[in-house]
């Protein structure tokens, strides 16, 4: 009688770790930060239910993609990686109260974190989102100014580029929508305060010449 055959081994899929970005769930895989941002997820709120326990599931992936999505973080696919951490910890870390608006509308940018919102009657009504200003040679400085024009497509001699929802402030700097990926932290603007374009569309309908503005701290490097 010939020898049965041996069954063949039966494989177990490996237990997911921070460290090997293995999935989790189908599609989401579990990056290194998933603790941190899912710490910051829960501080910040309205992009659904997380549980901070450093392990992925379908509702973290899901939170973590809406936020992603939102901040225009690429690829959107839910993994807790360097720049969603980045972008997590500057939001859930910006103190709207660091910026001393007026009783009108007041942009406020924090440089340290690269971060704006929008404050009027002292109540906060464009929550903090991100930004990126200029970069080292091209320092964009703090202090207070006022919008004292507009735009809603204004093109820039110096860089050949059309700036979208264009509010100057200050020498040549002023609020628009970027024109390159924001996440890029090796460049910056050459003074003007970059913004993601549902941000920028929400400033300039919120905006007038007359706003003023606020900035405060200093971007790191410059």
């Amino acid at each position: 009688r010939p020898p049965k055959p041996k069954p063949k081994p039966t494989r177990t899929a490996p237990v997911p770790t921070a460290s090997t970005g293995t999935p989790t769930v189908a599609g989401c895989p579990q990056g290194p930060h998933q603790r941190q941002v899912e710490t910051y997820l829960a501080r910040l709120g309205g992009f659904g239910a997380v549980t901070v326990d450093g392990r992925q599931s379908a509702a973290d992936c899901t939170a973590i993609k809406k936020f992603q999505k939102r901040y225009g973080i690429r690829p959107v696919e839910g993994r807790a990686g360097p720049t969603t951490l980045d972008v997590a910890q500057r939001l859930a870390t910006t103190d709207p109260a660091r910026c001393k608006a007026g009783t009108g509308t007041t942009f406020c940018v924090d440089l340290t974190r690269q971060t704006v919102w929008a404050v009027r009657g002292g109540k906060v009504i464009m929550a903090p989102t991100v930004t990126r200003t200029g970069m080292s040679g091209y320092r964009t400085p703090a202090g207070s100014y006022t919008v004292n024009f507009r735009n809603p497509k204004e093109w820039s001699d110096p860089y050949e580029v059309w700036l979208p929802y264009w509010q100057h402030f200050t020498q040549g700097m002023g609020f628009h929508e970027t024109t390159t990926y924001l996440h890029d932290k090796s460049i910056g603007s050459h003074g003007c305060v970059n913004l993601l374009h549902a941000d920028a569309v929400r400033m300039w309908e919120l905006g007038k010449v007359g706003t003023r503005v606020v900035l405060v701290g200093r971007r790191p490097g410059t």
